[in-house]
């Protein structure tokens, strides 16, 4: 279990990658996993080369699995995640 205690404001950054992805134009395996990361909560940054939200600790593995579940049942081939403590001096 992951205590939401041990992280600074008991937030963690998710970035992701969904495959196949071509830019300017996401498919339904990319725009359907937003979208269910973003009815649990957490606002998703679309960027260049992925995607990122500030997700609460204890609410990580439902945000990860979400991705995973919606990604790969809409044409998904390949998903990179990357968690990390959000970086202070970025933190608004």
């Amino acid at each position: 279990m992951i205590r939401a205690s041990a992280y600074p404001d008991g937030v963690l950054h998710l970035e992701f990658t969904i495959e196949p992805f071509v830019e300017g134009r996401p498919g339904p395996h990319v725009t359907q996993a937003i979208a269910a990361v973003e009815a649990l909560g957490p606002a998703v940054e679309i960027g260049p080369f992925g995607s990122g939200c500030d997700v609460a600790a204890d609410r990580l593995p439902d945000v990860l699995a979400a991705i995973g579940r919606e990604a790969f049942a809409h044409g998904a081939t390949h998903v990179s995640l990357h968690v990390s403590t959000p970086d202070p001096e970025t933190r608004s």
